[in-house]
């Protein structure tokens, strides 16, 4: 199991959507929002305020970016259908919504890594139950948790002398 998607194709870019939203709000397209897109949009992770506060410049430092004006944009950039934000384990994780197929999670409870998957089975029951239920589905969520693989291996329990006996 792959633990890319392929990104989907989209008419305009993260930026002009980005643009666009904020021009139908009256608000301006600023450095900070536009260095915030730009890293966010770099690559495709999960990731809470937090982690991207870590990845931008310090105080003082060309680039800076206040953590009130992180929060602000990230909910942004949530309102503008370019992130999708969730909670897991009292924290607001992000990911990428515009560019990106619907998709699953596994989420290890140890590490907190989240494993992205695609499964058509999942797709067409979820159909299926909205169709029993006459029910319109806008989105899901589904994110199983358990302990990855990598987690499991270490914590296979290392033969001591004193357990041979």
């Amino acid at each position: 199991m792959s633990n890319e998607l392929e990104p989907i194709k989209v008419a305009v870019s993260p930026q002009e959507r980005f643009g666009d939203f904020l021009q139908s709000r009256g608000m301006r397209q600023t450095e900070q929002r536009k260095n915030l897109l730009n890293l966010v949009f770099s690559e495709h992770e999960h990731f809470d305020a937090d982690q991207l506060l870590e990845r931008l410049p310090s105080k003082g430092e060309l680039g800076y970016v206040s953590r009130p004006t992180v929060y602000r944009t990230l909910g942004e950039f949530v309102d503008a259908g370019l992130l999708r934000k969730f909670e897991l384990d009292g924290r607001s994780v992000y990911e990428h919504d515009y560019g990106y197929p619907e998709h699953d999670h596994f989420y290890c409870t140890k590490c907190e890594q989240l494993i992205e998957f695609q499964n058509a089975q999942i797709a067409d029951l979820t159909a299926e139950l909205a169709r029993t239920h006459n029910f319109q589905v806008r989105s899901y969520r589904l994110i199983i948790r358990g302990i990855c693989e990598d987690c499991r291996r270490s914590r296979r329990r290392v033969r001591r002398k004193v357990d041979l006996i």
